[in-house]
Formats: structure tokens, sequence, C-alpha cells
């Protein structure tokens, strides 16, 4: 249906054919036209006090109307576009020398960023979330799929391919966790009888995540810092659409870490975690070492360092059983030997 016939038909007819149309008027705080009546009629018929209300004349009611449903059919329409790889070509240093390296990773690999502090892993991610293009104070080029990204994707408003989750968490919306969740899902343009579903796995998801439970009617002004981040990282694995994810130090978020990483691979991200965590580092598909400003090395974990992995997770389990046991008022007064306790649960 043409824009002028979307403002000449009767308005059953157009809600019927874009139900979207319904929103704008409860935005608007408007009541719906009649069935049989325009919406260029209804725009027409509005006074004076209505138009003032709404902040325009008759005009631009229509314009927007019309800029409203392009935008909303669109948005509905569109479907995010795959990531299968994402390529990075080094730059130069904080001294200006290059670095002479090319990495291409595809969805479902860990990528961990190593180094110490002050060493430019941060400006890494940031690269990698702006798509840099050479035009950042690295030099650095990101590629997607082998090709250099539009400006479309660069500099997206809505339907980001990156998403970040940074080490601090701090909600301003003073809305229930299931709300804040159906928002940023009707946001996606998921379907309606799909959200409850999936708002509620976010919700058990981030709860088996988190040290300490909360209810999907809590505020989310009151959840504590690892509980922000876990509702995000299940929020980014089941909500959210960007098909690459950039995490700093997820070992600082108080949740089960390996378990996070392990969910948002699943859903066929490319992740990039910066950490000093020697688990997660083992648990990457490579990691790269940062230092002046540079990648220095980029090293693929062998079987050895697998096998570490693994009695590094069982270490792990071992350590998280006291906190809980800390966190639940206990005692921890027997003889503690994790080695011989993680041999125990390991089986060897």
């Amino acid at each position: 249906m043409m824009l002028t016939d979307i403002m000449a038909a009767p308005y059953r007819t157009l809600a019927k054919d874009h139900p979207l149309s319904r929103e704008f008027f409860h935005q608007m705080s408007l009541i719906e036209p009649a069935p049989d009546l325009s919406v260029q009629a209804y725009f027409d018929g509005l006074d004076e006090f209505q138009l003032a209300d709404c902040g325009m004349d008759a005009l631009s009611l229509a314009e927007a109307f019309t800029a409203y449903l392009e935008r909303m059919e669109a948005l509905s329409s569109h479907t995010t576009q795959r990531i299968e790889s994402l390529t990075i070509k080094g730059g130069i240093d904080k001294s200006g020398t290059a670095e002479n390296f090319s990495l291409t990773v595809y969805a479902g690999d860990i990528i961990c960023i190593v180094g110490p502090t002050g060493s430019g892993k941060s400006r890494l991610l940031e690269d990698i979330e702006y798509l840099a293009q050479g035009d950042t104070p690295t030099r650095r080029f990101i590629d997607v799929n082998g090709v250099s990204p539009d400006a479309r994707m660069r500099y997206a408003v809505e339907d980001k391919v990156v998403a970040q989750l940074s080490q601090s968490m701090v909600f301003v919306m003073d809305l229930s966790v299931r709300d804040f969740l159906c928002l940023h899902a009707e946001s996606r343009m998921m379907c309606a009888e799909s959200i409850d579903r999936v708002v509620d796995r976010t919700i058990a998801c981030a709860n088996d995540l988190a040290g300490e439970p909360f209810s999907p009617d809590a505020s989310l002004t009151v959840l504590s810092g690892g509980q922000s981040r876990a509702l995000m990282i299940a929020d980014l694995a089941f909500i959210s659409t960007s098909p690459i994810v950039l995490v700093d130090e997820i070992e600082n978020a108080g949740v089960d870490r390996k378990r996070a990483l392990e969910l948002l691979i699943s859903n066929e991200k490319i992740v990039f975690v910066v950490t000093h965590d020697p688990l997660i580092a083992l648990m990457g598909t490579k990691r790269l070492v940062v230092g002046n400003g540079a990648v220095k090395s980029i090293i693929e974990p062998d079987k050895r360092e697998r096998e570490n992995a693994d009695e590094l997770y069982r270490i792990d389990e071992v350590l998280m059983s006291l906190r809980r046991t800390i966190r639940l008022g206990g005692r921890i007064e027997d003889p503690i030997s994790i080695v011989s306790d993680c041999r125990e649960k390991g089986g060897s």
C-alpha cells in the first residue's frame, strides 16, 4: 500500500494491513480513528487543543505518522546480517611501530585479550566496536565477512552488529526486570507470541548465572553488580541480535564465567573478552597478548593447556563451593587441600 493510499484508506483496513499503526496513536495519547474514517480525515478533524497536546499541526502529524510506519515496517522486516567472520588487520603501537599481524575469527570463537594494565586491551575492544577503518589512534582495520563494513553498518543506531558488556553496570530506568526485558524484546520487533517465553528463559538463565537469584518483579535499580551482569549476559544471548560481543573482565562480574561464555558461543556469536583470569584465558580459541598498544603475539592453546584448563575448572568449582559456604553463613573448619579435593571431584 502506497503512502497516499495509507492516508486515504479506512482505518479498519489500515489497522489490519499495518497493525503497528495502532501504537502510534497510543504513543501520541490519541484515540484511534473510527473504523470507516481515513487517517488523513482524522488528523484534519483534530481541534487545536488536541494538536497542541501533540505539539504538531495536522500536516506535521501526518508526516510523522507516515515516517513512523515506514520505520516500523523496515524494522519488522529487517533480519540482522549474519556475521560469519571478522578480520583484524594490524596498525601501529604507541611508538608508531607497525603491528604486522592479521587475524580472522569466526562465529562461535572466543578470543581472549590479555596483557598488563595500560597495555592497550580496551583500545583493541574499542577498535572492534567502531569497526575501525584506519581512523583510530591505532590505525587498525576491521573487516566483516572479508570486506570493509559500509557506513550503515558502522554508524547504525539500531541493529548494531557489536554489543559491549562493560565492567560497570548501572541502570537508571525504574522498571522491573520483566518490564525491561519485554521492552527490549519489543524494540527488537520480536514476535508478540514469543516475548513471554523468551523473557522467562532469559530471567531463568540470569538467575542460573548469578550468585543470588532475583524475582522477575525486582526493580532494575536494586540489582547487585553481579545480578546486573548476569541479566545482561542472558539478554545478549537470547534477545540481543548483535552477533559480535565484547566483554571486559567477566571475572569481576560475580557470575559463573565459564557457563556465561559457553552460553554466548552456543548462540553462534563471536566473543572477545579482556581477562586476567587463567581459566578464561585457557578457554579461548585464541588469546591475543597486548603490550605497548599493540598485539605482540597470538597464542592458540595446545593439548596441555586444554588439560590444564579442565584442572583449573575443577579447582574453580571447589573455590566456588567455599564461596557459597561463606555467603550462606557457614564455617570452613576442615583442613583444605584443593589439589586433593579436585582430584576427588575429577575422579583422578
